[in-house]
């Protein structure tokens, strides 16, 4: 399911024009996007938690020669699926 798909599902499960959908849709996001990049998390119960998580630096090898190089330490956003959710996706 893409995006335009997810808006077309909500809109007709909530009587909602798609427009509307479309702009709840992209602020939530929007907003947990900031929260996430000023270091709070994010948890929707039952649904799951967003998080920033810090990845330390380590060595790597160059696919194309073999030379080993260094991944600098970074910064990314993680996602833990809730119970919820991870019961549904194994039915």
């Amino acid at each position: 399911m893409n995006k335009s798909e997810l808006i077309e599902a909500l809109a007709a499960a909530t009587e909602l024009s798609k427009t509307k959908v479309e702009e709840v849709i992209q602020n939530t996001l929007e907003i947990i996007k900031k929260s996430v990049k000023k270091g709070d998390d994010v948890t929707l119960v039952g649904f799951g938690t967003f998080t920033k998580t810090k990845r330390k630096a380590r060595m790597g090898r160059n696919p194309q020669t073999g030379e080993e190089i260094k991944i600098p330490a970074t910064t990314v956003p993680r996602f833990r699926p809730g119970k919820d959710f991870k019961d549904t996706v194994r039915a």
